[in-house]
């Protein structure tokens, strides 16, 4: 019974600090295909708001979107970590991001006692967007090779009225990475650059971003995978440029990058298939992950 009462004690100081602060945490990964892990992040996600901190979700859903155009016989096709979507692709993304996974999120956190609202970034221009292009730099000074992704988006603007509105309110947000361009067309986003558009437009307190890995990993002097705990941000492009950090890391180290030069405090790497793992990285003193700091 100690160990119990310990737990709680520990997490004193960090629920004291982080009452009232709002926190974007990006779901995707393991954790939201596995049933088990499902219900232990909306229980997580509950936890925090009866605790009095303001979690935002944005979630992924790569995996479903890849295995829905493999079943139209659609090979999907990514370049540095984004998918290229053609309009065909772009009908499917929207389909399964904002009609069947933003739902069944919602759906799970409202059954287990909390309140969601489901959004996607086309809802109260939620999320403006302009079409991202991929530069390919082959050296000897030449110029570099643009990539048509198609419609992919990269953020212009957050309308955060839409989210302080839910928020007051006392609804979780759970948002689609689907945004709007300027003639109104979507735009398939990545959802870890959407968590840091978000995170850094509502100065939020931190910003956690799960994943399939430990971290951010490097290869160690015997040859084997370790963790990075701590990056600052002087030292992402380097871990982009040298290699260490490449396909759906480079997004989102981006994301923590963005999201601290805006303002959040700590941005965050974790292992989502670890049970309780926001929980572990909010509520205790020794987290999980790799940490992105300002310096």
């Amino acid at each position: 019974m100690n160990d119990r009462a310990n737990v709680l004690i520990e997490a004193l100081p960090y629920i004291r600090k982080f009452f009232g602060k709002t926190v974007v945490i990006k779901y995707g990964g393991h954790a939201m295909v596995d049933q088990g892990l499902k219900k232990n992040f909306v229980l997580d996600i509950i936890l925090l708001k009866y605790i009095g901190i303001r979690p935002v979700v944005v979630h992924g859903g790569g995996p479903q979107i890849s295995k829905t155009l493999e079943r139209m016989g659609i090979q999907p096709t990514f370049v540095e970590g984004q998918r290229v979507t053609d309009d065909e692709t772009m009908s499917v993304v929207e389909m399964v991001l904002v009609g069947t996974v933003n739902k069944e999120i919602v759906g799970l956190i409202n059954a287990h006692g909390g309140r969601a609202v489901g959004l996607s970034g086309r809802d109260g221009d939620l999320i403006k967007t302009s079409r991202m292009k991929i530069y390919k730099y082959s050296g000897d000074e030449r110029p570099p090779e643009i990539i048509d992704i198609g419609r992919v988006g990269k953020v212009e603007e957050v309308n955060v009225e839409v989210l302080n509105a839910l928020e007051n309110a006392g609804f979780v947000p759970v948002i689609a990475p689907v945004g709007v361009g300027p003639d109104g067309t979507a735009h398939n986003i990545n959802a870890d650059l959407v968590a840091g558009a978000i995170a850094g437009a509502l100065k939020a307190e931190k910003l956690i971003l799960l994943t399939d890995v430990s971290g951010v990993m490097r290869e160690s002097e015997t040859g084997e995978q370790e963790l990075i705990p701590s990056i600052t941000l002087d030292q992402v492009d380097a871990l982009i440029e040298e290699g260490v950090a490449k396909g759906g890391m480079i997004p989102k180290l981006k994301a923590c990058k963005k999201a601290l030069r805006q303002g959040v405090k700590k941005a965050h790497i974790i292992d989502g298939r670890i049970e309780h793992a926001i929980l572990l990285e909010l509520l205790t003193d020794k987290g999980v992950g790799t940490e992105v700091v300002a310096k």
